[in-house]
C-alpha cells in the first residue's frame, strides 16, 4: 500500500459522520454523548442500520438524526450493498465513516480509502474476525485466560477487523470476571478511544503506511498485523 495521509490538513471545523450500525446503537449514542459535552467537535450526517429492527434504528429516529436501513440481505453481492451504503455516505456528504457495533463486510471504495474506521472489543489481531462480535469477543478471552485485553480502533479495509491499527487501549481482565463486568469494563475504554481517534483523524495528521500508521505529532500506533 503506498504512504498516504486521508486528509491533507486539519478540517477546522466539526468533522461530519456517518455511522454504521446492526445493534442497539450504544456507540452511536455515547458519540452523540461527546458531541454535546463538547468534548467531541463533530455532527453526525446520517445513520445507516444494515438491520431495519435493531434497537439503533429508533434511537437514532429518537435523537433526531437521519436514519437510513439499508439491509444486507436486500442485495445480491457484497459490492451491491456496498455501492448502495456509499452512496448514502456521499450524499451526506461525510467526511469519515465510523462503523460502531456494524457486522456487514463492505467493500471499500477508492474514494473512500482511509476514511472508514471501526471500532472492535479487543486487542487486535487477538480475537477478532469474522464470527468475533459482542458477547463472545469476551467469552473468548476468558475461556483462553488471557489477563489484559481491550479495544482498538482501526482503518477499514475489506477483510473482517484487518486494517490498519490507529490506537489501542488495554483493560485488565479480573479472576472473577464474567462476559458481562468484562464487556462493560471494555465498553467504558471504547467510550473514549473513539472519540480520541476520530479528533487524531480529523486533524489531519494521520499517515497510512501499509499496516502502520503515523501522525505528524509522532505518536506511532502499532498497526503492524502479523
Amino acid at each position: 500500500m503506498t504512504c498516504f495521509r486521508p486528509l491533507s490538513g486539519p478540517l477546522n471545523r466539526p468533522i461530519r459522520l456517518a455511522v454504521l450500525i446492526s445493534g442497539g446503537g450504544t456507540t452511536l449514542l455515547n458519540l452523540m454523548s461527546k458531541i454535546r459535552e463538547g468534548v467531541l467537535a463533530a455532527e453526525v450526517g446520517v445513520v445507516v442500520a444494515s438491520r431495519a429492527n435493531c434497537g439503533g434504528v429508533q434511537r437514532a429516529r429518537e435523537l433526531g438524526l437521519r436514519c437510513a436501513v439499508i439491509e444486507r440481505k436486500s442485495f445480491a453481492s457484497v459490492g451491491d450493498f456496498s455501492h448502495a451504503l456509499f452512496t448514502t455516505c456521499r450524499e451526506a456528504k461525510v467526511d469519515l465513516v465510523v462503523c460502531g457495533g456494524f457486522l456487514a463486510l463492505v467493500t471499500i471504495p477508492e474514494d473512500f480509502r482511509g476514511r472508514v474506521i471501526n471500532i472492535h472489543p479487543s486487542l487486535i489481531p487477538a480475537f477478532c474476525g469474522k464470527g468475533f462480535h459482542g458477547q463472545r469477543v469476551h467469552e473468548a478471552v476468558l475461556e483462553r485466560g488471557v489477563r489484559v485485553t481491550g479495544c482498538t480502533v482501526h482503518f477499514v479495509d475489506d477483510e473482517y477487523d484487518h486494517g490498519p491499527i490507529i490506537v489501542q487501549r488495554t483493560v485488565p481482565v479480573l479472576d472473577d470476571d464474567t462476559p458481562e463486568t468484562l464487556a462493560a469494563r471494555v465498553f467504558e475504554m471504547e467510550c473514549a478511544t473513539l472519540p480520541e481517534a476520530i479528533r487524531r483523524f480529523a486533524t489531519g495528521g494521520l499517515e497510512i503506511n501499509g499496516s502502520r500508521v503515523r501522525d505528524v505529532a509522532g505518536t506511532i500506533a502499532h498497526g503492524k498485523r502479523e
